[in-house]
């Protein structure tokens, strides 16, 4: 499957936002935001007016990337939350959240989302004791996830458990850090979901 494999720091200069997508280093001196925040590129000083389009464009690309979801596989996400009651935009985030991936990185399994898609792609975890390797998995209420038993004597696993003992992680989700595992407790609120996006912009891309 395609992927971005340019650098990710990019991504957040570009966006205007930390999207912490290298984990633990976003929170150093050592993020390349911290140090130039402005957006790749030449010219990138010069003032330009953003149009109502730019700004949908913006967040539409900023919340995408911030999930690691290619164009078309983001597109289908739109349309499954336009087919859910309730908000088309809440039910984007949530389907977003409600992914494999996403999970495991919420509950502290790893420090960046594409860090918990190497996991999973790389068969570490299982859910309700099915091993599974599709990040995009979609998880669903009472969901179990943990570590797969013949995996939690690597070396990435023995110290991953203090990791999540200090994790803060999200109240739809629980986390057994003794036992590797995690549960699934409820679909998340808009106020357990990342408030900095701005997802009626994103329908508005949509709607055009």
């Amino acid at each position: 499957m395609a992927r971005y494999t340019d650098a990710v720091c990019r991504i957040c200069r570009r966006e205007g936002l930390k999207l912490f997508l290298k984990g633990s280093r976003c929170y150093t001196k050592k993020c390349a935001f911290e140090r130039r925040s402005t957006p790749p590129g030449m010219n990138t000083m010069r003032r330009r007016k953003v149009s109502e389009y730019g700004l949908q464009l913006r967040e539409k690309q900023k919340v995408r990337k911030s999930y690691s979801v290619l164009e078309r596989q983001f597109r289908n996400y739109f349309e499954k939350a336009e087919q859910h009651k309730g908000m088309t935009g809440e039910n984007l985030l949530r389907l977003l959240e409600m992914r494999l991936d996403n999970v495991v990185y919420r509950m502290g399994f790893a420090r960046s989302r594409a860090e918990a898609r190497q996991l999973v792609s790389h068969g570490h975890f299982a859910v309700n004791g099915r091993p599974t390797n599709v990040p995009s998995f979609n998880t669903k209420l009472g969901d179990r996830i943990e570590v797969r038993e013949s995996r939690r004597n690597r070396e990435y696993f023995k110290t991953v458990a203090e990791t999540i003992k200090s994790a803060q992680t999200p109240e739809w989700v629980s986390v057994d850090a003794a036992k590797l595992s995690g549960t699934v407790l409820s679909e998340p609120v808009r106020e357990q979901m990342p408030l900095e996006f701005n997802e009626q912009l994103v329908v508005e891309y949509y709607s055009r």
